[in-house]
């Protein structure tokens, strides 16, 4: 069945019926995880230029160097484990660039430990998001890209939400605040799930047996970098209890 042509997305729900746009795909569809392409395309028409430069700190199969190649922008991509010929290995939090010297930064994190991309132990996808490691991880990764980023170019985050054993994790909402110590927040856009899991009836079978409800989006955070900008030495970061949360089992 042919894609739908791709548009610009024009409200704060956006949906897609298809992970990848066009006659091929962007990335690969066997990486788990992997970003819907089209979410980065519409990201990219409405915040960057042709010949723009557009970074991806945790950038696994190359989605968005892809769609950079796509639109005519400059991608750089970096990983631990990268799983695409253009990904540099790197850690997101101490990229090799200067300070304000992209357009763009693209990320979709690990959201917790709900996959494992590796057995690296600096892999954030190792920390447990209902632990404030994982956030305080998370928090490097973000000031890292405000860094990079060009005072008045933008920046992006999709995540999602999780509830592991009971415990659910509100993790769309802390990173807007954690964004928002930092950047101005442009908007908070929800994306509809395409998961085919979610079309199998024992899902939402076991859904209402349980008493629980599926992951039915995710959050894309659009957040840019103010033109006067407060020295990185002093800039406000962002906090976090150091208590820890006691999980729920």
């Amino acid at each position: 069945m042919p894609k739908p042509k791709l548009s610009l997305q024009t409200t704060t729900l956006w949906q897609y019926p298809s992970q990848h746009y066009g006659k091929g795909e962007q990335g690969s569809s066997s990486y788990r995880g992997a970003t819907p392409s089209w979410v980065i395309w519409n990201l990219l028409e409405r915040y960057t230029d042709i010949g723009g430069t557009v970074v991806d700190p945790m950038c696994g199969s190359g989605t968005t160097l892809d769609v950079c190649t796509d639109l005519n922008r400059e991608g750089l991509g970096f990983d631990l484990q990268p799983h695409h010929r253009d990904v540099v290995e790197g850690d997101a939090r101490h990229l090799p660039l200067e300070d304000d010297s992209v357009d763009f930064a693209f990320i979709d994190p690990p959201y917790g430990r709900n996959l494992r991309y590796s057995e690296r132990k600096e892999c954030v996808g190792e920390l447990d998001a209902r632990e404030d490691a994982y956030f305080e991880a998370m928090g490097q990764i973000f000031e890292e890209m405000w860094r990079v980023v060009k005072p008045g170019g933008h920046m992006a985050v999709y995540a999602a939400d999780v509830l592991k054993k009971g415990t659910f994790v509100p993790i769309g909402s802390q990173f807007i605040f954690m964004l928002s110590q930092i950047v101005e927040i442009v908007d908070h856009v929800v994306v509809v799930r395409g998961n085919k899991d979610l079309k199998k009836g024992n899902y939402h079978k076991a859904a209402e047996e349980q008493n629980f409800f599926l992951r039915g989006f995710q959050h894309l955070i659009i957040a840019r970098k103010p033109i006067e900008v407060v020295d990185t030495a002093t800039a406000q970061k962002p906090k976090r209890k150091k208590k820890k949360r006691k999980p729920r089992s």
